[in-house]
């Protein structure tokens, strides 16, 4: 019994991943484009974010396979597990999608209040993989752990380069 209900936490939390990184990957995409159409000389930032999002995607795969080698699906979840989706209703009054990042990428302020988020959301992220690296039952599995340390790597450079967004805007202001 004890067993059975550790394989299913662990499906949970491996779940509640699957979903939150393919949110990432596919909202990375929306913001890519439109700070593209609005900065098209933001080379560094836009190279940077779309590192970003290929990261994102490979750790998507990554649980996907986790999933596949398993053979079952993960969890249904939605955005009531989405980590950034409380945070973009809270600020803007929306849904990820129905965020209108054109207008977002025009609007200054509301451009940094998203990069904001998403600083906050990696800046959470990595502090939970630190507790889960911790966790015994998450140790028991050897895949999970190998994907929590990938994902654990990657972190910094996936908040970093809004923070720099953002502290060079800062610098900009009369």
């Amino acid at each position: 019994m004890r067993v059975r209900l550790q394989r299913r936490l662990l499906d949970i939390i491996a779940s509640v991943y699957i979903y939150n990184e393919h949110r990432g990957y596919s909202s990375i995409d929306r913001v890519l484009e439109a700070v593209r159409a609005r900065h098209p000389d933001a080379d560094d930032f836009i190279a940077k974010v779309e590192k970003h999002r290929r990261d994102e995607r490979k750790h998507y795969l990554m649980f996907r396979r986790y999933f596949e080698q398993r053979g079952y699906m993960p969890y249904r979840v939605d955005v009531s597990c989405g980590h950034i989706d409380r945070l973009i209703r809270l600020v803007f009054g929306c849904g990820i999608d129905d965020l209108d990042t054109d207008a977002i990428a025009a609007d200054d302020a509301a451009f940094q209040k998203l990069c904001r988020i998403i600083m906050i959301t990696e800046i959470r992220g990595m502090r939970q993989l630190d507790v889960l690296l911790e966790d015994r039952m998450i140790a028991g599995d050897e895949a999970l752990t190998r994907i929590f340390k990938v994902i654990r790597k990657d972190e910094p450079r996936h908040w970093a380069p809004y923070r720099e967004w953002l502290i060079a805007r800062e610098d900009e202001k009369p």
